[in-house]
């Protein structure tokens, strides 16, 4: 009889988890290599990209970027490092605000010579906070194949961590950079039954979420830097406390920031009669029914209506009685 060695369970256990590991590597490659080998039709692709880490690019946009005649992008020396890392030698060309008017014309030439361009954006998915939405407009107008193949988003993947409510969102994209303009958006916004998400550069971000704090109150929030990266940082906290924190935070990388929506309130008839009563004083009916419904967030109508009888029920009020003989 031959005995095993000492180790020989141990020791198949490792290989036996070593070729697990390795399998979805292998499954992997055979999938890309089973892309590569299909012909990518004529169109316009647009190609989500890695916000921060590169390992989140999927086997479809690797197969379709490789296969492309052309990539246009933002900077083509970001973009660079993203092609050079998986080996991908497709032609790269910019294409952004500063260009679309003079490119577009171009590449719709290219479509309709039947030739296979992509559109990616620095980081995440293009058209969002992106150029791009006038390419696809023209692209479509013109009968050409638009496909989008879905990946990495800062908005969605900030709102998934942030704790806040994800049943309903309103992507804001970046605010004026102004500080009136900007207050004015925020206001516009506050009575959105949903979770609020904006991109914020960080030289703006401890001045945005000071005037979110003024406007909005001290609502639940999160403060999301360096998503997918190593040094990700997600804040939470109420926007006063984030916007006191603003000294102490290292302006650097991309900043999302989420807002949680307004606090769901009874809107009663009493409530809106004694807002009319008030705005009735200087304002025209037709005038502070549209100020009143949009800022308690029900329809002008019922505004309307409750100010005519409260408007009848003074006139009432004021009106001789009868003589009594």
């Amino acid at each position: 009889m031959i005995s095993e060695p000492p180790n020989a369970p141990q020791t198949a256990t490792r290989t036996s988890e070593a070729s697990n590991l390795l399998m979805p590597a292998a499954r992997a490659q055979a999938e890309v290599a089973r892309l590569l080998a299909e012909p990518l039709p004529p169109g316009l692709y647009l190609v989500a990209t890695p916000i921060g880490n590169l390992a989140d690019i999927t086997l479809r946009a690797l197969s379709v970027l490789a296969r492309a005649d052309i990539i246009y992008c933002e900077d083509t020396r970001h973009s660079l490092t993203l092609t050079a890392h998986f080996g991908i030698t497709t032609h790269l060309a910019p294409y952004h605000e500063h260009n679309g008017a003079r490119e577009r014309p171009k590449i719709m030439d290219s479509l309709a010579d039947g030739r296979r361009v992509a559109l990616i954006s620095d980081a995440g998915t293009p058209l969002i906070s992106d150029p791009g939405y006038k390419l696809v407009r023209e692209a479509v107008a013109a009968g050409h194949k638009v496909e989008s193949l879905p990946g990495p988003s800062a908005a969605l993947v900030a709102l998934t961590v942030s704790g806040l409510p994800t049943d309903a969102f309103f992507f804001a994209g970046f605010l004026p950079t102004k500080t009136a303009a900007r207050r004015a958006r925020i206001m516009e916004l506050q009575q959105v039954p949903s979770t609020l998400i904006f991109f914020e550069a960080p030289s703006r971000v401890a001045d945005t979420i000071g005037d979110l704090a003024q406007v909005l109150g001290a609502r639940p929030a999160a403060l999301a830097r360096e998503l997918t990266k190593r040094f990700e940082t997600i804040e939470r906290g109420s926007l006063d406390a984030l916007a006191a924190a603003g000294s102490a935070r290292e302006p650097r990388g991309e900043y999302v920031i989420l807002v949680s929506p307004p606090v769901a309130r009874e809107i009663t008839d009493e409530l809106i009669e004694e807002q009319l009563a008030e705005a009735l004083e200087t304002q025209t009916l037709r005038d502070a029914s549209k100020v009143i419904a949009a800022d308690l967030g029900v329809p002008k109508s019922r505004v309307y209506d409750l100010g005519l009888k409260l408007r009848a029920a003074i006139r009432s009020s004021f009106a001789a009685p009868d003589d009594v003989s």
